[in-house]
């Protein structure tokens, strides 16, 4: 969904985190729920698009890579992610397709939920799970002061 990517794209941008889109998305890049979900930040992202999976592998030979998913034993807070780790998210219609999940089972990660519900939100799964592997990293690279607009803390 354009909106979720967008979102998707925001959350990166905002973490200094790469976007990998991996084809076929069921709309374009240029889309105008995109871009507006990814508000002013769109142009700042680090966007790289593939063809399909086997583009991806052969451009990133040795990613490790972190697959999403319902159906996982093991919680995303139960691995340790890389400084060069990939978490990969599927279509939130569907997921990731069961071949890649099963071929991969060790690197596969849930966020635990209520028995009772399909799934969350595509964008807030990603922002759940990229902000832990950011937190095991000790959030390198990020601002971890806010500071108030009127008032000091």
């Amino acid at each position: 969904m354009p909106a979720n990517t967008g979102n998707i794209g925001r959350t990166c941008v905002a973490s200094g985190a790469r976007l990998h889109l991996i084809e076929p998305m069921g709309f374009l890049i240029n889309d105008k729920m995109l871009k507006r979900a990814g508000l002013d930040y769109w142009d700042k992202l680090d966007v790289t698009t593939y063809v399909n999976y086997d583009e991806f592998l052969q451009k990133n030979p040795q990613a490790k890579i972190y697959m999403a998913t319902t159906k996982s034993k093991q919680r995303y807070t139960d691995v340790t992610y890389e400084e060069d780790a990939y978490i990969m998210f599927g279509k939130e219609s569907a997921g990731i397709p069961e071949e890649l999940l099963l071929a991969n089972k060790e690197n596969c990660v849930r966020i635990p939920m209520v028995k009772e519900e399909r799934s969350l939100n595509l964008s807030n799964s990603v922002a759940i799970v990229l902000y832990e592997a950011m937190r095991q990293r000790g959030f390198s690279g990020l601002e971890t002061e806010g500071q108030l607009h009127s008032y000091k803390w």
